[in-house]
């Protein structure tokens, strides 16, 4: 028995050894920052990709035997409604309508009704008063399920009902939880007159296994990495422009860029964050020896830092004067084992084991999961979960989001996405968008002969500053790369 007991402590030392020697990997040194992409300009979604987007969902229809869906879109909740239309309802609420047949209907409110002319798809309009703003004028208005009846939504139809959320318990009822307002749900279960044939079908889009939304092919791509190098080059500047005495609100002006959408509540704050519930930057001074967290996102991704406002760790507050050793350099390590470890035909329960591995959440406190889906959302879903067997695919784009809390330290974050692309997808890149395969190919150089990180070759960094991480916000020449 004490032999036992020696063996398993000194295994246990050993693998301690092998955890603190995979972080000392990690160094800080005085590197050149990544190149700035100056001019980049959107890329339109083509016809064709518009296309084809409507006859995936008509395939997967056809194959769970589904006659219609209802797609919900509003200010917050439109990523899928916008998918196939092109655009989201604003300030009104809005559905899309669509038949097995590949008929096609538009729900709109007063002051959305002139966007059916521009859709995506070919729609007819159904003017619906009920999704107006308040007190706006009704003068067609009937009784709701009327409107759904004019769809073409019928008794004894089995319809799935998608609004943003799948909700993805193992527990059955869930595919009968739905994120609609209830006056919608309400008139669809009158119109069909049978609730069994309503049904949660948002998996059919964001599913973590066979969802058509994460799949991507190279003109969606290219599309998305515009939003995600607005968010690098947003956050770069904010981190170069940080200095003693400014506000937060003169830093995060930064963020705001070429009037693009954001897709994340921006986060731009040093010291105590939530202040009197305060989630927007606040005209907080910066000073010596603070956390300083940023955040910003565009359709296509979000990129995101926290460190110390500090030149080095003389800077730091006693109590948190091992904050490199202690948290950063450990959670940089997870991060860099995230970009060298995924690959096609993963499964994403397998990176989820070598995260846990590198950095564990007994010690770490990470929650959530270590990276999920991104499109015109900043967090579409997630395949990353425990034992997930969903398989890493090409045409994916993620976003690496694992967030270490160790009591009495501030944070460290660096996320930001990639698109996972195998030969065939690479080479519609090259050759239908050489400006953005230009840019990928540099971001992969830089990582490897500037940070020290290999990426398998399907990996393609969606914007600049992936994985470039200063501990050490005040100190513009020093970051952390692999030794």
């Amino acid at each position: 028995m004490l032999k036992d007991s020696l063996l398993l402590e000194s295994t246990d030392i050993v693998e301690e050894l092998c955890k603190r020697r995979e972080i000392m990997r990690i160094i800080t040194k005085k590197i050149v920052q990544p190149e700035f992409t100056k001019n980049v300009v959107p890329v339109e979604l083509s016809d064709e990709t518009m296309a084809k987007r409507k006859k995936a969902l008509l395939v997967a229809m056809e194959e769970k035997e589904i006659d219609t869906v209802v797609i919900y879109g509003d200010r917050e909740h439109g990523s899928n409604f916008e998918y196939f239309t092109g655009f989201i309802s604003r300030f009104e609420e809005a559905l899309l309508v669509i038949h097995q047949n590949g008929q096609a209907f538009l729900l709109l409110g007063n002051e959305n009704t002139k966007m059916v002319q521009h859709a995506r798809l070919e729609t007819q309009l159904i003017h619906v008063p009920f999704f107006s703003l308040p007190n706006q004028p009704m003068e067609d208005d009937a009784p709701f399920k009327d409107y759904l009846t004019e769809a073409g939504i019928e008794k004894g139809q089995k319809v799935a009902v998608i609004g943003w959320k799948n909700f993805t318990s193992a527990v059955e009822e869930n595919y009968k939880l739905f994120d609609l307002p209830y006056f919608i749900v309400d008139s669809l279960k009158q119109v069909i007159n049978d609730e069994a044939g309503l049904i949660n079908g948002a998996d059919l889009l964001i599913g973590a296994n066979n969802g058509i939304r994460t799949i991507n092919n190279a003109n969606e791509i290219a599309h998305y990495e515009y939003g995600a190098t607005l968010a690098g080059r947003g956050i770069l500047n904010t981190m170069n422009s940080v200095e003693l005495g400014k506000t937060e609100l003169e830093l995060a002006g930064n963020l705001a860029q070429f009037g693009q959408p954001n897709t994340i509540t921006t986060i731009c704050a040093t010291g105590t964050r939530f202040t009197n519930a305060t989630l927007y930057p606040r005209n907080k001074q910066v000073e010596l020896g603070e956390t300083f967290s940023t955040s910003v996102g565009y359709k296509g991704g979000l990129s995101s830092r926290a460190a110390y406002v500090a030149e080095s760790k003389s800077d730091l507050p006693e109590a948190v004067s091992d904050y490199e050793e202690k948290v950063a350099k450990p959670y940089y390590s997870a991060f860099c084992t995230w970009l060298e470890k995924i690959h096609i035909g993963m499964a994403a329960g397998k990176l989820y084991e070598e995260i846990e591995t590198a950095l564990p959440q007994a010690d770490y406190h990470w929650e959530l999961n270590p990276g999920h889906f991104v499109a015109d959302e900043e967090w579409m879903s997630s395949p990353f979960s425990e034992n997930g067997n969903a398989e890493i695919k090409s045409g994916q784009l993620f976003q690496i989001d694992i967030i270490p809390r160790v009591a009495g330290y501030g944070g460290a974050s660096c996320e930001d996405g990639v698109a996972i692309a195998d030969s065939e997808l690479r080479y519609a890149l090259e050759t239908e968008y050489p400006e953005v395969w230009e840019r990928m190919v540099r971001r992969r150089t830089y990582l490897k002969q500037v940070l020290g990180i290999k990426l398998r070759e399907e990996i393609l960094p969606l914007n600049d500053v992936l994985a470039y991480y200063r501990p050490y916000l005040l100190d513009r020449e020093t970051a952390f790369c692999k030794e």
